[in-house]
């Protein structure tokens, strides 16, 4: 770990590398034990290092976002977090396109494409992601999602760099071939469509009204904690299986919607994950339904 942090900071300002960071910091559960190391890499041929030089170590490497979709155990993790934040959010536009890198936030991508009056990302405005992460899991809300207006994605996918177009990346729900295969999407291309910046405005901000009404978004949390089942909603089969508001230690079930567990203050990860079980057992025992978590569950 001394050598994997030595060649980090020698290519790095200090400010981009910690150590023993706490991921509870860096996830919106609030939740989750120390990271070895943690890097925040500014460009693509840094994180591309930093990949290559944890595996030529044996040290395990994570990339994450902005921390929205995951639940880190308590025990935290061993080898080295690499964080796509600010250092690796540039976007840009030309034409109907937009481009953006995977650290840049979805609501921030949203929000450019509304200001340059190009419309098709009204739905990603309220997703708490980063755009790495939601082209990975192909994010989506309200009826729309990003597979629906991506162009291509630029992908390290087994040791090296490709672009991937929209048909490549095999997106479908919740899942892309990078994130079955274990790649990172590094940035996106985006075909949009010209409209009125104040219709898109006007759009952008109902959805977000919606979201506000329904979601509990007065607590931490990782977002919707369950995949659709086929045929089915998970929220509404959790509260028809009277699980609303049921709590372990400081997690919680949404009693606001049930679709959310939540951090309802002191809540760990082993108190998330002993709630996750009780719910998938007793919706499964009342209806033969089998939920499975959307959220990114990792650590020790």
């Amino acid at each position: 770990m001394r050598l994997l942090y030595e060649t980090l900071l020698a290519a790095s300002e200090p400010d981009q590398l910690l150590q023993n960071e706490p991921m509870s910091a860096h996830t919106t559960f609030r939740i989750g034990g120390p990271a070895d190391l943690m890097f925040f890499p500014a460009s693509e041929e840094q994180l591309c290092m930093a990949l290559r030089a944890a595996k030529e170590r044996g040290i395990p490497a994570m990339v994450m976002g902005n921390g929205s979709n995951m639940i880190v155990r308590d025990g935290g993790i061993r080898g080295v977090v690499i964080v796509l934040g600010e250092r690796f959010s540039r976007i840009d536009l030309e034409g109907e396109r937009l481009s953006a890198q995977a650290g840049a936030s979805l609501a921030r991508v949203a929000a450019a494409a509304q200001a340059a009056s190009l419309s098709g990302l009204e739905f990603a405005s309220g997703i708490p992601g980063s755009l790495g992460g939601g082209c990975a899991m192909n994010a989506g809300a309200y009826g729309g999602q990003l597979s629906d207006v991506l162009e291509e994605a630029r992908v390290y996918l087994n040791g090296e760099v490709r672009t991937l177009s929209c048909a490549e990346m095999q997106m479908g729900y919740r899942t892309t071939l990078p994130l079955r295969e274990g790649g990172i999407v590094l940035s996106a291309r985006f075909r949009l469509h010209p409209d009125d910046g104040e219709a898109i405005f006007a759009r952008m901000k109902e959805l977000n009204a919606r979201r506000r009404d329904k979601q509990p978004l007065n607590y931490p949390s990782a977002g919707s904690t369950f995949k659709r089942p086929e045929g089915h909603f998970a929220g509404s089969l959790i509260e028809q299986a009277g699980l609303k508001g049921r709590s372990v230690g400081g997690a919680q079930v949404s009693s606001k919607h049930a679709g959310f567990i939540v951090n309802t203050g002191g809540a760990t990860a082993a108190d998330v994950l002993a709630l996750i079980e009780q719910v998938q057992e007793e919706v499964f025992s009342r209806f033969g339904v089998r939920l499975e978590p959307e959220v990114r569950i990792t650590g020790e």
